[in-house]
């Protein structure tokens, strides 16, 4: 992701002379390419990100189209305030990129662990919010970010690259893309969630028990049209992401549901627990450590679905939920 938003950049800077670059200590065959075509509309603030987005306020105030660019801890949490302060109460258009987001630096420790910023930026009035789940996602999005009038935070991450989107499949901002199509049972994912997700609706498929996928890669604006839309229909919602279940999709979700979904829904969200781990490894360690792992989500998945039929629930007699909780693999 992070090497297919710098190429756009190079290509985008090419067309707009107004185009700026603020990173923050990062390099290393990373940004050579633009600091090399563009030396001028480039700034490398070192570790000092409060000043890096007071230099990206600065240059926005002045009518630069600004881009400022480092890990996710210290793109978006070293300099909140910055950003609260300099970039949204003035509501200028940078576009704050994180790279790394969830446990992609799992290996430098809980430092380098991103695992709370969807939440910090979510909570920032006007701030736009997407975490694309794949490649295509961020090829898409990218230049829909880029003519936005208000400030953005994108959130970029490693990944399986599993998902397979249907033919003609469009990437909008701001709303929810329809992978795996279900009426009744949909598991959505953002980020690098959704390889995970397309993992778990593989797993359930396999046990007999279909479910829909959808890709949620703008979380703010939250795409509430969509769940909308199929109101009449759906009867379980789960959410996937790889960062905390406080603060992120997980939250976004249920607070729509239980605010504007005038049916009984069943609900959880899965992501990383209230907790730090204090220990070192891997994305794939910490993942498996965290719980994030297909077989385990579909479990819980089984046990929520067969608790509903005996709690008697609203589960219409023949419904895809009511025959997939009574399958023998259960």
């Amino acid at each position: 992701m992070r090497n297919i938003f710098l190429n756009y950049l190079f290509e985008e800077a090419a067309r707009d002379p107004n185009l700026y670059l603020v990173v923050g200590d990062v390099g290393y065959s990373v940004i050579e390419k633009f600091q090399e075509k563009y030396p001028e509309r480039m700034v490398n603030a070192g570790v000092a990100e409060q000043n890096m987005v007071g230099m990206a306020a600065g240059l926005a105030m002045a009518g630069k189209n600004v881009y400022v660019y480092s890990i996710v801890p210290f793109a978006c949490m070293r300099c909140f305030e910055q950003i609260r302060v300099d970039v949204c109460y003035q509501n200028l258009p940078i576009k704050i990129v994180g790279n790394g987001g969830g446990y992609s630096y799992g290996q430098a420790g809980v430092t380098h662990h991103a695992l709370e910023d969807v939440a910090i930026m979510r909570v920032l009035p006007g701030m736009t919010v997407v975490s694309p789940g794949s490649n295509r996602e961020v090829k898409d999005l990218i230049p829909q970010i880029n003519h936005l009038d208000g400030p953005s935070y994108l959130r970029l991450s490693t990944h399986e690259e599993l998902v397979q989107y249907p033919e003609q499949t469009l990437c909008k901002l701001g709303k929810a893309i329809e992978i795996i199509p279900h009426d009744e049972i949909l598991i959505v994912g953002t980020g690098n969630g959704l390889d995970l997700a397309w993992q778990t609706c593989k797993t359930l498929e396999a046990q007999g028990i279909p479910t829909g996928l959808v890709s949620m890669p703008t979380i703010k604006p939250f795409d509430s049209e969509f769940f909308l839309a199929r109101h009449k229909n759906v009867k379980a919602i789960f959410t996937i992401e790889e960062h905390s279940v406080i603060g992120g999709l997980g939250e976004a979700a249920s607070s729509f549901i239980a605010q504007s979904m005038p049916n009984k829904i069943i609900f959880k969200a899965f992501g990383v627990q209230d907790f730090y781990y204090h220990t070192v490894g891997s994305r794939a360690y910490l993942k498996k450590h965290a719980g994030l792992e297909a077989e385990q989500i579909s479990t819980t998945i089984k046990q929520l679905l067969n608790a509903a039929q005996i709690e008697q629930t609203s589960l219409l007699p023949g419904s895809t939920i009511d025959k997939a909780i009574t399958h023998k693999n259960i």
